[in-house]
């Protein structure tokens, strides 16, 4: 899972499996040993969420079972893998369909590019409106064109955006 430590986050495990599943799992995704917390009863993983958020850590949990929603809920991210359990996917802001964490690379992938895409958007708009509004409302310009200024904004915002289908994973 060298994808998610390439994406610069700090990965732990937080587990009610017993100390020699916890590091096999974590061994799986290359989680240090130092980062993994086992033993953890459902009660207490929100409180390991809990103390991580309150070192400064934003905490994307990811987990499949009831066990694991009071976490979902209390992380910035929860994230439910999709072969889980109803009410995990229920409490989570994310629920991936394929059972497998490359999805959750592909989410973090899409969603940052998303967010650069409204950007883009946000920028675009602004630059059309705020050039247009001004020059229409002191009466510079002929409302037919603030009309054509403003379609061009919104058609701009909807053919930068249909840019995200081309996107690899």
């Amino acid at each position: 899972m060298q994808e998610l430590h390439d994406l610069e986050f700090e990965l732990w495990t937080i587990s009610d499996d017993n100390e020699r599943t916890a590091r096999a799992i974590a061994d799986e995704v290359d989680i240090d040993h130092d980062r993994v917390m086992a033993n953890v009863l459902p009660e207490n993983k929100i409180d390991k969420v809990r103390g991580l958020q309150d070192a400064g850590h934003d905490v994307a949990m990811v987990g499949d079972g009831i066990n694991d929603a009071p976490a979902l809920k209390q992380a910035n991210v929860g994230v439910a893998i999709g072969t889980g359990t109803n009410i995990a996917i229920q409490v989570s802001d994310v629920s991936l369909v394929r059972g497998s964490l490359d999805a959750l690379v592909d989410a973090f992938t899409l969603s940052e590019k998303i967010l650069a895409k409204i950007r883009q958007n946000l920028f675009w708009a602004f630059i059309y409106n705020t050039l247009a509004l001004p020059i229409a409302f002191f009466g510079l310009l002929h409302p037919l064109i603030a009309v054509v200024a403003i379609f061009t904004s919104s058609l701009s915002v909807i053919t930068n955006s249909t840019r995200l289908g081309k996107i690899d994973l």
